[in-house]
């Protein structure tokens, strides 16, 4: 399969990784399971590592220990045609979870909409909004700052938009009076695009025990090496997460930053290939395609 997103988020699940998958293309059409692959004598034991597809939007996966757990500081926003297509799917993915704003009419920001924690913790936000724009997906990471980052939303919409090409800022929308804690200028919603691929995000200053972690983070698919020390440049803030090609940026969220070969030798590399690339991978930092490579074609 040829990647087609530059972004990607990758889920890290304790052991449920392939259960959930296949229980969200059981409720999403135009939906896959596009492998699974084992990773053996990693720090959380072997773990499987997988590729998804929900509606075209690609989701990576990991079952790889109880480290992390989901919270709504990441959700993934489905935008449907109607009510009608939200209920159905609000009826299926809240099977085992729970309601965070409940399936309802939120005028003038939608006719129907919700936002539910699913039974494995992952947060969706299903809105009805007529016809799907053109050009952009049905499934969209949705960031929200709170906490530290409250008051920092404008900050990171251009910030963002700065580090990726065809990158755009669309609508902003503001709080109104009274509607957050002390700023009225604060961001409610806004969205854009980061090589082309549409997310948005807000911010809150209610009080909320979560913030962004490991659990939820953004795959940046890079084809040399120069593309990979160029976003790890541009967006490693945090010395001490930088491991295995992870990172954190200025406002926490996690990023892996990763070559697209990769993705290939995982897909169709042989069991010893997989584990040579594995024990190769381990103990970088930033990730050295060279010799990753090597370690795919060592004899």
């Amino acid at each position: 399969m040829t990647i087609t997103h530059k972004i990607a988020p990758h889920l890290w699940f304790d052991r449920e990784a392939v259960e959930a998958a296949q229980f969200y293309i059981s409720i999403f059409p135009n939906s896959r399971l596009d492998y699974v692959t084992v990773l053996h004598d990693t720090p959380s034991g072997d773990v499987e590592s997988l590729l998804f597809e929900l509606m075209g939007q690609p989701f990576y996966a990991i079952s790889a220990g109880p480290l992390f757990q989901f919270n709504p500081s990441i959700s993934f926003t489905v935008q449907c045609a109607s009510a009608e297509e939200v209920d159905a799917l609000w009826h299926r993915l809240i099977e085992g979870g729970q309601a965070l704003m409940p399936l309802d009419a939120y005028p003038p920001f939608s006719q129907r909409y919700g936002w539910l924690k699913d039974r494995y913790g992952v947060s969706w936000q299903l809105i009805a909004s007529g016809e799907p724009s053109a050009g952009l997906p049905t499934v969209y990471p949705s960031l929200l700052f709170v906490g530290e980052n409250y008051g920092k939303a404008e900050e990171a919409l251009h910030f963002y938009t700065s580090v990726f090409r065809n990158s755009a800022i669309g609508s902003v929308v503001r709080y109104g009076p009274g509607q957050t804690t002390d700023r009225e200028e604060a961001i409610l919603f806004a969205d854009f695009l980061l090589e082309n691929q549409r997310f948005t995000l807000g911010e809150s200053g209610f009080p909320h025990e979560f913030t962004f972690n490991e659990a939820i983070s953004l795959i940046v698919n890079c084809e040399t090496q120069a593309e990979i020390d160029d976003y790890w440049e541009r967006l490693s803030a945090v010395p001490e997460a930088e491991q295995c090609g992870w990172l954190k940026d200025r406002y926490g969220v996690p990023w892996q930053i990763v070559p697209t070969a990769m993705d290939e030798m995982m897909r169709t590399g042989s069991p010893e290939q997989i584990a040579r690339v594995t024990q190769a991978f381990l103990p970088m930092k930033k990730l050295d395609l060279a010799a990753l490579e090597q370690a795919f074609w060592a004899a």
